[in-house]
């Protein structure tokens, strides 16, 4: 491991805003999107847990994007990633989570550690002179940030944008202001308003809309417009540039700070083959945990269920989550899959089935209009879509083998006589027999709503997947 000294420096800005919503995402794909096609190379990264995001920063960017988050991820691993990204990249972004100061361990924790100049972006489509009064609060609530601006988003006319920018106290956090984003000259304002559309988890994933790149070139081309877009590359005497929002990126110090100690990997599943669904279905992969697999020597084999893939010869199975309600007569008629599945779990063989993964394997799931769609139904139990959340946070899950950190994030209940096992619970908490969510057991499969993030404890994973790992 690299010593602290030997840093990299780079341009970089932490994206937020005051609260989900305000269009940070948007603005993130946009501002990688316009730097991308000019030919720089910009990595991005996302705070907290998340899967959709990172479809867009992916495809505008053009790189793999990875969650950075103090205590899911941990800070060795935040440092590692930003610092790897530093000595390849010319531009470096990371989009916050939720509200800037929002939770125990908010993206502005993230920018103060990492000295991460902050742009707020702030959805100014019903304010006028107040967009200052919130900048001017944004920027003193913690005086020790370090600020790169303000960004107004959904303005409606440029006499729209100097009220807003007026209303600034000061006037060097102007940014610009980013209009409704058309896709097309005719193109109505319902589509505008849904350039990046959302469904009950979020964003919908780029990969699932035709004109994907088509919507990030209209929002590059807007920010274009702004002096964020036309901010110039190079120094220039008394213009502003990239080069004023530079980041020194270290590695971790194991040695100066004996607080950060990232698990150790070992070849735990060297030999063994695991199968992994990969579709619209089944989506939400962190590329962090492919990587720790591989670590660990296992060997990845993907598939596609709705593709009416047969499941390849593999020693252990892992059903990620994503959304298999909206294919459910699709992957019901895979029962080539559905008969291969069985046989598995028949042979005692590991899998490990995550949020919607566990959804594919029940009987059916019932939707909000009352209408029962079958599922693959190796585990007993129906799956209930509600309209309130059934789960949101971060959690741990206490297993023999250790502590696993992630999340949870659904909008549906399970119904089942399934046995728990054991229940995630908060960061720092006691399990609790009401609270968090449930790992079930049965037969030689593990289901949970709970998303794991693997490189958390690598020893933990190797044991779901079937790995001998003394406790």
């Amino acid at each position: 491991m690299l010593a602290m000294t030997e840093t990299t420096r780079c341009p970089a800005i932490l994206i937020s805003a005051p609260a989900s919503g305000q269009g940070k995402t948007t603005v993130t794909a946009a501002l990688a999107r316009l730097h991308a096609r000019q030919g720089r190379k910009v990595r991005v990264f996302k705070c907290g847990p998340d899967f959709l995001d990172p479809y867009w920063h992916g495809l505008a960017s053009g790189a793999p994007v990875h969650s950075v988050d103090l205590w899911m991820t941990g800070e060795a691993d935040v440092r590692q990633r930003l610092h790897e990204a530093a000595q390849e990249a010319d531009l470096i972004l990371v989009e916050g989570v939720m509200g800037l100061f929002d939770g125990n361990f908010s993206a502005a924790d993230l920018a103060q550690l990492l000295g991460l100049p902050v742009l707020a972006v702030v959805d100014a489509s019903a304010m006028a002179g107040t967009f200052g009064a919130l900048a001017y609060g944004l920027q003193h609530y913690q005086p020790s940030l370090r600020w790169a601006g303000m960004l107004a988003n959904r303005v409606a006319t440029a006499h729209h944008a100097d009220m807003l920018q007026q209303g600034l106290r000061d006037p060097s956090l102007w940014l610009g202001a980013m209009p409704g984003v058309q896709l097309g000259e005719n193109a109505p304002k319902a589509r505008t308003a849904a350039l990046l559309p959302e469904r009950h988890l979020g964003l919908i994933a780029a990969h699932e809309l035709s004109d994907a790149m088509q919507r990030l070139d209209a929002a590059a081309d807007a920010l274009a417009q702004t002096p964020l877009g036309q901010r110039l590359w190079t120094a220039a005497e008394d213009a502003p540039s990239w080069q004023d929002w530079c980041v020194d990126f270290a590695p971790p110090d194991m040695a100066a700070d004996a607080s950060i100690d990232p698990p150790q990997v070992q070849p735990w599943l060297a030999g063994r083959r695991i199968a992994i669904a990969r579709d619209a279905a089944f989506s939400f992969i962190y590329p962090a945990n492919l990587d720790c697999l591989r670590a660990m020597g296992a060997e990845l084999r993907f598939f596609s269920p709705l593709a009416g893939d047969a499941l390849p010869t593999c020693d252990a199975l892992w059903l990620p989550g994503g959304y298999p309600e909206l294919h459910a007569q699709a992957l019901h008629a895979n029962q080539a899959l559905r008969e291969a599945m069985a046989e598995h779990v028949a042979e005692g063989k590991p899998v490990w089935a995550e949020c919607g993964g566990m959804l594919a394997l029940c009987e059916g799931v019932t939707g909000l209009d009352g209408h029962i769609q079958a599922m693959w139904g190796l585990l007993p139990g129906q799956v209930i879509m509600q309209n309130r959340l059934g789960g949101l946070g971060m959690q741990q899950l206490v297993l023999d083998t250790g502590l696993l950190r992630g999340h949870t994030f659904h909008y549906t209940r399970l119904e089942t006589t399934m046995p728990v096992s054991t229940r995630s619970s908060r960061p720092g908490a006691a399990v609790q027999p009401d609270r968090g969510e449930a790992l079930y057991a049965h037969g030689s499969v593990r289901a949970s709503y709970f998303h794991a993030w693997f490189p958390s404890n690598p020893a933990a994973v190797a044991g779901l997947f079937g790995a001998t790992i003394q406790a």
